[in-house]
């Protein structure tokens, strides 16, 4: 990176957990801590048990303190929500640990552009393209090059037309050799759509 950048670092090659899987040139920004403790204390509650996968794609832009909440909901469908197995000593009895609520993986696309502090719940997929502002709570799934912010997260604006995202989403530049991307840079981050659906048809 450009000098004074030092801690922008592509995350993947910081990954160890087996399900939690980072595109080329994803980085994480965190000037306190690092990548080297991403697992530990951006991706929180990834218990073996519960086998949600993180999915994070290429060109992506994780900005510090973003949480991801693999799991940790507690059981709502009865009197107790207190979760009595996880402490064993015979309370394992009360009811299966994996009956615990999880909703699914988390599955981020390319070129998303997520903001200081969010938090990511588990069973959510962002789109391509898409921003999360700074500390929105997403718990639903964010549509490709949609702005999303608040707590719940919630669609502010939506990137571009509806044309202009069928488009770019057909073009998937991240899916380009580096070198193609290089050689093109210029148009990527450009507003041409023409333009950039010209040399992908080359």
């Amino acid at each position: 990176p450009i000098e004074g950048y030092d801690q922008l670092i592509y995350l993947k090659h910081f990954i160890k957990a087996p399900n939690i899987f980072i595109g080329d040139y994803t980085y994480f920004d965190d000037r306190r801590y690092g990548p080297e403790k991403f697992e530990e204390n951006n991706v929180l509650y990834n218990y073996d048990y519960n086998k949600v996968k993180l999915i994070i794609g290429k060109f992506s832009a994780i900005a510090a303190e973003t949480k991801f909440i693999m799991t940790g909901d507690h059981k709502l469908d009865a009197f107790s929500t207190y979760p009595f197995p996880i402490f064993q000593n015979g309370w394992e009895e009360a009811y299966d640990i994996h009956q615990l609520p999880v909703k699914g993986d988390i599955v981020i696309g390319h070129d998303v552009w997520i903001g200081y502090d969010a938090l990511i719940k588990n069973g959510v997929t962002i789109g391509h393209g898409a921003i999360v502002a700074t500390r929105a709570v997403v718990v639903k799934d964010v549509p490709p090059y949609a702005i999303v912010a608040g707590n719940p997260a919630k669609v502010v604006k939506m990137r571009f037309d509806e044309a202009t995202i069928k488009k770019l989403l057909e073009i998937s530049w991240w899916d380009w050799d580096i070198a193609r991307i290089s050689k093109h840079l210029k148009l990527i981050t450009s507003l041409d759509i023409k333009a950039l659906e010209e040399v992908w048809k080359e």
